[in-house]
């Protein structure tokens, strides 16, 4: 299945995006898009990396050094980076709490797929400083990363506080940086943050490492079903989490029963959309609360109307990883359904639209996007790569 025309095309959208500083987000110029992301450029280069292809491991090896030349020197890393004159922004009303993490994981990533330790070698001093700036975002030494609001991916959403899908990058980053330079350290600390997981985001787990005594009360909302979104002093978001829950899969994260309720969850929600899995579900209706919420929190106009963007939008990038896990998690027919509907998406009009309309399946965002055809790469890759699972690090 290997280099099918999707592939190709998403191939070819990766050589379209590539610059003198590395990957920038989309094709054309549209809300600073055509910039290096950290997050969006980390994600581009696993796929460049995955694929084989010289030319665009070479752009991946630029896209990270643009990054980390680019750090703060307080640790935290770029949001973005302009390939015209290499100015980089650090966030807008809050900063990227994600973005270190990401950084981390994409020089390891490099490393171990490419056996070249130069980049590491590198910036070593600088790794020291991602994980050292997250340290300082626990506010309280308890191993879970306080994330405020618009400081990870979903941007636009109303998630804010101890947010599952970020401590799952850092504990991925910890990992695979402890696989690259066998520091001890780091491995116990990604085992603290495991565990802190696996006692918090469950609903009625074992509770003797419980982050707080209001979550004891919270947690009686949580679903059974899949891992909670994340929580904060006030609340638990309920949400699922397609990001979080296919990355608890994909680093081995909780019990069998756990990965299987995780598992058929999906099933069945494949089974009521037939399409890409939103990214969070169910959507937020003009009618709900957390509209409230979700109404004012946007820079250039407002997105997040039901079906839309991050409410219920559907994105062919965490849906890449989905197919790997699927994959991974012996679900191989329901990744190939799904990998086929990646795309199908990818190939609508405005192709690799950054995302679809949850309900109507039509393009709702910026075309020609990068990692949407990183996605694709990504989900085709997991079937055949051997060398997947080097980047996942499960011991």
């Amino acid at each position: 299945m290997l280099k099918s025309q999707s592939y190709n095309l998403a191939i070819e959208l990766l050589r379209a995006t590539s610059t003198p500083y590395g990957f920038v987000a989309a094709v054309h110029e549209h809300d600073n898009y055509k910039r290096v992301w950290t997050r969006d450029g980390v994600i581009t280069s696993i796929a460049a990396l995955l694929s084989g292809e010289d030319t665009l491991i070479h752009t991946a090896k630029i896209t990270i050094e643009t990054l980390f030349n680019k750090q703060n020197k307080n640790g935290f890393m770029p949001s973005n980076v302009s390939p015209i004159d290499g100015t980089a922004s650090y966030g807008g009303t809050t900063g990227r709490a994600d973005n270190p993490s990401w950084a981390v994981i994409g020089l390891a990533c490099y490393t171990i797929l490419t056996r070249d330790n130069s980049l590491w070698d590198k910036y070593k001093s600088e790794v020291d400083k991602c994980f050292s700036v997250l340290e300082c975002w626990e506010y309280n030494g308890k191993h879970l990363v306080y994330v405020p609001q618009s400081g990870d991916w979903a941007d636009e959403y109303i998630q804010h506080g101890y947010i599952l899908f970020d401590q799952l990058l850092r504990l991925w980053a910890l990992r695979l940086a402890s696989k690259v330079s066998n520091k001890q350290e780091w491995k116990d600390k990604a085992m603290l943050i495991t565990n802190s997981i696996e006692s918090n985001y469950w609903k009625y787990n074992e509770q003797k490492n419980a982050y707080a005594g209001n979550l004891l009360h919270q947690l009686k909302d949580a679903s059974t079903h899949y891992w909670l979104m994340g929580f904060n002093p006030a609340r638990i978001y309920k949400y699922f989490d397609l990001q979080a829950n296919t990355f608890c899969l994909l680093l081995g994260i909780g019990s069998d029963d756990q990965k299987n309720n995780v598992l058929a969850y999906i099933k069945n929600l494949y089974e009521e959309k037939r399409s890409m899995l939103p990214s969070f579900y169910p959507t937020i209706e003009e009618t709900d609360v957390d509209m409230h919420e979700l109404v004012n929190n946007h820079a250039y106009g407002f997105r997040n109307k039901p079906g839309y963007f991050h409410n219920g939008g559907l994105w062919a990038v965490w849906n890449g990883w989905l197919v790997a896990a699927l994959n991974l998690s012996g679900e191989a027919d329901l990744a190939k359904t799904l990998l086929a509907e990646i795309n199908e998406a990818n190939k609508k009009d405005d192709a690799f639209n950054e995302c679809l309309h949850g309900s109507t399946k039509n393009p709702c965002g910026v075309p020609n996007c990068t990692w949407s055809a990183a996605g694709a790469i990504i989900g085709e890759q997991a079937f055949i790569n051997r060398d997947f699972n080097k980047i996942l690090s499960f011991n």
